[in-house]
């Protein structure tokens, strides 16, 4: 069981680590989390998900008043010349 747990926080910290580069959801323009690391947000909270090789970042800026969400999972279905990180970041106002 040790090892299990060991390899989800494994997955989930590759997932973050992916996410940098990876493009988001279906907005105009699609909001990355490189973006929004290079632009001053920072991050507020961090949760990985037991089922899902993923995990939801949440995001604040000092000078805004509201939070940015990014969801990041790992989809081994997916052949290997499509993504298999998913990323979706949304506003929460």
């Amino acid at each position: 069981m040790l090892a299990i747990g060991k390899a989800l926080r494994r997955g989930s910290l590759a997932i973050l680590a992916l996410t940098a580069a990876l493009p988001a959801g279906a907005d105009s323009p699609p909001l990355t989390v490189g973006q929004l690391l290079a632009d001053g947000w920072e991050i507020a909270g961090f949760a990985p998900s037991l089922y899902v090789l993923g995990s939801v970042m949440l995001f604040k800026h000092k000078d805004r008043n509201y939070f940015v969400q990014c969801s990041a999972v790992y989809d081994p279905t997916r052949s290997q010349r499509t993504e298999r990180v998913v990323t979706n970041c949304y506003e929460i106002r």
